[in-house]
């Protein structure tokens, strides 16, 4: 994609940087109801954290992107 890219906020300093330079992590966030029978409500939502790269490194997000990548190559090997 040519000319300039949406910018996004780093979720962790507020930097506003390119889309296309930012680091793209996704969080699930479970919340649900101590109540263990038929009323128990459950909810499950993906959260999509955009990160500059310093914020990215600092927090160890690339690193956890390359473990990821690493035990999908096992599984399919």
């Amino acid at each position: 994609m040519r000319g300039r890219s949406t910018l996004v906020v780093c979720s962790s300093c507020g930097r506003k940087i390119p889309r296309n330079k930012a680091v793209v992590f996704e969080r699930g966030i479970s919340l649900s109801t101590d109540t263990h029978d038929a009323n128990d409500i459950r909810f499950f939502e993906r959260q999509k954290l955009y990160y500059c790269i310093s914020c990215a490194k600092h927090r160890g997000i690339f690193e956890k992107k390359k473990r990821l990548a690493a035990k999908r190559r096992e599984e399919t090997v």
